[in-house]
């Protein structure tokens, strides 16, 4: 039948019967344009779109439209097509989605028409189309939408309608690292017309040429292009003439719901907007910092600590031009000709660049960088550096902070910088959060290649310590590396810690000593969770057993395999598999050590599946259990492995029979063999031939039952919904499985329910019952310094972190400790407060007591060269909220006035100095206590150290 409506499709089509709208009787699927469009099976729609995805990936390449999808609508569509957590096709899944809706039921309906309604701005609203259909702000990839390729939402929008369709550009970020990005949220500009000061709202590309925005400018009003002239007109002041070019529009530095103005040209019409009282157009005056004689954190002072800082700082230089942008807010304080302290100067968000003016006002409050940048540093920028940025960064950076420094209280707007950032680094371009730490790193590395003293680097083989004094090997690493890298930032930042490794193996010591910016420290905790998972034996040996762990809060997978292990009594040639059962069906499995315990919800249930570490690797058996009667799914999955590379039908039913053996009824004729709670352990029921002990104890050794396997058996696909008979002379070879893994489904009838006691496969615990828990423990509180023990400590490398060990020739899980050898005159310590599972990211917001002054690292310092060990904190960058929706913030100290300030955007604030240590902490910036002060440090007793 349906080939005969294909073929009628067909026919029509070739008729000219193509502009009509057909729909084919009981199918629900809409044909346009004579095109067949029947319903595929869900295994279909999976396999298409899985094609098309992967095909889409080969062929990357600028211009390609993605379309934005509703999360919502599409993991409907995933759990249809029976995509589990492991296999999510587009982007990242959060663990809590598989609730979404409150799906109960495993076989999952067809999901309706596409339906973006909930995050797009005006809802469901039909009039408006195209274009100019806008997203809400604030979404999140992976969490609110998912990407596609225009491919993939054909297809979708074939077989489901609805919409409406988002369609988003795919271009081209940096200079050097170039990146693909779809560009989720074009730039939107409001233009202001100078006649009637009426406003439109323009969306054009960041990529999109000014000559593209005069285009659109001139069709929105129905002007001639020669007759109109377009104003940067950020902050409601003129800035710059925008000019028709290839230009794109971020080189041109617009931001996000800036204004633009338009004015025509023919003198009469000229506009008023942005001129000042006299009438006359308000210019750009060029920098001059003010001369103010205070001092920020014990740096120099700026009455004579620079030269006269111009804009042709580099005249007839590439450089020049670079340094001709400058960002707003300066002339506006410059003007004003009054002389007011510097330093405290805040800077404008420009769409979720909070992170950015957190981590900058950190570095430009770091005293040797601001006598660095106050004075003429022109000869130290490296032009020619392939790994720098052709100076561009560190001279944007330099401009930037002599304007913060230059211009009272009046906030920046840091444009030129932000677009220098898009350049070079197109991770942080756009408007999305981002890590402040990760842009400080990125900073700090820019900063040193373009200033980098080293023209030519030279080629420095390294040599082993092969038993060396560790002073003469410290000592060589660090004169190679100041010979390829030799900068302020490595003067000042750079420090270096000792690197030891040591085989398991055959002991072999490795020892190299490598330099560092920052230390990211991890956040131990003291605080405990109780867990219960219920373990299975692969073997079918037991009884499934239920055990209740301690685990750290903020510990991870790794953790709670150890903890169980420990508790089950694990063998040294045994392994837990962790798994986590959602509606019958195993949802994930917890295989990264590093997964966070944080993604695994009280409310869950997790089973560990324990199995001999020879079968890890073969072809895994998943066993689902089904209601023949009411076909549907009840129970815990059971997971073995078939170790033969060729298994027939009857190997995998005695498999099958094995596992389930311990699930055997007994009769009380029986019970003396051996029972609990009325289960034999060893798996055999009344109508077994074994007559004594001795005959169970074999049988169970062999691993086989005394009668075949009762229950029909059948083999299933991973949604569980077709299923196909098998013959017990059928082979399945390993290495024509895929994935190595095998699914098959027991069809339970009332007859198996009086052979077997399936109470075991229903009853599983909750990973975390209230009822279990203690009292509410008070905030914990943790010292820096148990951080940076928690850093200095030695622990084995990951399994993924494997050492080629020379003496054994092969990756090893050698043994890593770290010392600290040499420390900067700038420390940077990065708080490690977020955690990155493969389903969830995680924030801690433990809080850290940190010393304000007297920081002595001397215990912790291996080398003793005479240095001061004792620091002074002097800025933080906070993060307040979660993942995704939180905000950065900064404190900075002026040494002078010994007072601190809160920076927070534009509003900068006095802040005391008993406030600044919160839970918000993130990264924390302390400088080295003059050598002077060191003789009444050191007759200071070590109550000063931090504890």
């Amino acid at each position: 039948m349906i080939w005969v409506i294909s073929r009628f499709i067909v026919e029509a089509y070739k008729k000219g019967v193509n502009s009509s709208i057909m729909t084919i009787p009981d199918s629900g699927c809409v044909m346009e344009n004579g095109a067949s469009c029947l319903p595929c099976t869900p295994e279909e729609e999976k396999k298409i779109v899985t094609d098309l995805r992967n095909e889409s990936e080969r062929n990357l390449k600028e211009g390609n439209l993605y379309f934005v999808i509703s999360s919502s609508w599409f993991r409907k569509w995933e759990r249809y097509v029976g995509i589990d957590g492991d296999e999510n096709l587009i982007g990242n899944q959060s663990s809590d989605s598989r609730h979404i809706n409150g799906a109960s039921s495993v076989v999952a309906e067809r999901p309706g028409p596409m339906d973006n309604s909930d995050i797009v701005e005006n809802g469901s609203d039909s009039d408006i189309k195209g274009n100019d259909i806008q997203l809400r702000r604030m979404l999140m990839e992976g969490q609110d939408y998912v990407l596609v390729p225009q491919g993939v939402w054909e297809k979708l929008h074939g077989w489901y309608k609805g919409g409406p369709g988002l369609p988003r550009k795919m271009i081209l970020q940096g200079v050097y690292h170039k990146k693909f990005d779809v560009e989720v949220y074009p730039l939107c500009l409001k233009l202001i017309d100078s006649r009637d000061e009426s406003q439109s709202t323009i969306w054009l590309s960041r990529k999109a040429s000014l000559t593209e925005l005069f285009q659109k400018v001139c069709a929105l009003k129905g002007i001639e292009q020669d007759k109109v002239r377009i104003w940067d007109y950020f902050n409601k002041r003129k800035y710059a003439q925008l000019s028709v070019s290839n230009k794109t529009l971020e080189e041109s530095n617009l931001q996000m719901d800036q204004d633009i103005l338009l004015e025509l040209v023919d003198g009469h019409q000229s506009s008023k907007i942005g001129m000042d009282s006299t009438g006359n157009d308000l210019a750009l005056v060029s920098l001059e910092p003010s001369r103010s004689p205070l001092t920020i954190a014990g740096g120099p002072t700026l009455s004579n600590g620079h030269s006269g800082y111009r804009s042709n700082l580099y005249p007839g230089s590439s450089l020049g031009s670079g340094l001709a942008d400058m960002d707003d807010g300066f002339e506006a304080c410059n003007s004003a000709r009054k002389v007011e302290k510097g330093g405290l100067a805040g800077l404008q968000n420009l769409g979720n660049t909070c992170f950015m003016n957190s981590a900058l006002q950190c570095l430009v409050h770091t005293p040797p960088l601001v006598e660095y940048f106050l004075k003429d540093y022109r000869a130290e920028i490296n032009t020619d550096n392939p790994l720098g940025m052709h100076g561009e960064l560190a001279l944007a950076f330099g401009d930037l902070l002599r304007k913060l420094w230059s211009s009272g209280r009046t906030a920046i707007a840091p444009r030129v910088f932000k677009g220098k950032l898009a350049r070079f680094a197109p991770q942080f371009s756009g408007y999305n959060q981002h890590d402040s730490q990760e842009l400080l790193a990125f900073l700090l590395d820019g900063l040193h290649e373009d200033l980098n003293r080293v023209k030519q680097k030279p080629y420095i083989e390294m040599k082993d310590s092969d038993g060396r004094p560790d002073e003469e090997v410290a000592a060589e690493c660090w004169k190679n590396h100041k010979a390829r890298n030799d900068s302020v930032i490595v003067d000042v930042c750079q420090g270096q810690y000792k690197s030891t490794l040591v085989c398991p193996v055959c002991s072999k010591i490795s020892i190299t000593f490598d330099p560092f910016m920052y230390l990211s420290l991890p956040l131990p905790s003291t605080i405990t969770r109780t867990m219960t998972v219920t373990v299975f034996y692969g073997d079918g040996s037991r009884l499934p057993m239920s055990f209740t762990v301690s685990v750290l809060k903020n510990g991870f997978c790794k953790d709670l395999l150890l903890a169980l292990g420990t508790a089950c009594g694990l063998k040294s040639d045994e392994s837990l598999m962790l798994a986590e059962v959602y509606e019958n069906k195993i949802y994930r499995y917890l295989e990264m050590p590093l997964e966070p315990l944080a993604s695994i919800k009280d409310d869950e249930q997790i089973v560990a599946f324990r199995f001999q570490k020879k079968e890890i690797g073969k072809t895994r058996l998943v066993i689902f259990h089904r209601w023949q009667e009411k076909a549907e799914l009840f129970g815990t999955p059971l997971v073995t492995y078939l170790v033969a590379d060729q298994s027939s039908g009857a190997d995998i039913e005695a498999a099958v029979s094995k596992v389930l053996s311990p699930f055997k009824k007994i009769s009380s004729a029986k019970a003396h063999v051996g029972k609990e709670n009325g289960i034999l352990l060893d798996g055999l029921d009344e109508e077994c031939s074994c007559s004594d002990a001795q005959s169970v104890e074999n049988a169970e050794l062999e691993g086989t039952s005394c009668r075949d396997l009762s229950i029909p058996l059948r083999l299933t696909d991973d949604r569980v919904m077709n299923f196909n008979a098998f013959k017990k002379d059928t082979l399945f070879e390993s290495g024509k499985i895929i994935g190595k893994l095998l699914r098959v489904v027991l069809d339970w009838t009332d007859k198996e329910q009086e052979l077997y006691d399936s109470s075991y496969l229903k009853d599983i615990p909750e990973v975390y019952k209230a009822g279990l828990a203690a009292k509410k423990t008070r905030q914990e509180a943790i010292s820096l310094s148990s951080c940076l023990d928690a850093f200095l400590i030695e622990e084995p490398l990951g399994p993924d972190d494997m050492w080629y060990c020379p003496r054994c020739k092969e990756h090893r899980q050698a043994i890593k400790k770290l010392d600290l050898w040499m420390l900067p005159e700038i420390i940077v310590f990065h708080l490690k407060r977020f955690t990155y599972g493969r389903y969830l990211k995680n924030k801690i917001d433990t809080f850290v007591n940190f010393p304000i002054h007297d920081l002595d690292l001397s215990k912790y310092v291996m080398s003793k060269d005479g240095q001061s060990y004792l620091y002074e904190l002097y800025a933080i960058s906070n993060h307040y909220g979660g993942l995704g929706g939180g905000h950065y913030t900064a404190y900075a100290k002026l040494i002078d006035e010994n007072r601190w300030y809160h920076f927070d955007d534009s509003h900068v604030s006095a802040v005391d100095e008993s406030d600044i240590k919160t839970s918000a902490a993130y990264l924390l910036f302390y400088k080295r206590v003059r050598s002077e002060s060191k003789v009444e440090a050191g007759e200071a007793s070590h109550s000063n150290s931090i504890s």
